[in-house]
């Protein structure tokens, strides 16, 4: 346990960040398993808004530190192509 006021401080601050990173990482996968599964079951309009939440809530994390940009990035244009491979 720490006894620094500092060392104590840090450790609060840092518990509070994992919940919020975890809560986010749990809305990403969320979102990301509903536009699969809207893409699955070819409802266009579903996985439109599906898409452009999930990349919204990307958008975020990234900005915060949450994930870094690059799997953000990834992660929007796997999105695009599942919109894309539903279109054809």
């Amino acid at each position: 346990m720490a006894h620094m006021k500092s060392a104590i401080k840090r450790i609060r601050t840092s518990r509070e960040a994992n919940l919020r990173n975890r809560a986010r990482i749990s809305e990403l996968k969320t979102v990301e398993k509903k536009l699969r599964a809207a893409v699955e079951a070819n409802d266009a309009a579903a996985a439109a808004e599906f898409a452009r939440k999930f990349a919204s809530i990307l958008d975020k994390a990234a900005k915060v530190g949450t994930i870094h940009a690059n799997r953000a990035a990834n992660k929007k244009s796997q999105a695009d192509k599942l919109i894309a491979a539903m279109a054809k």
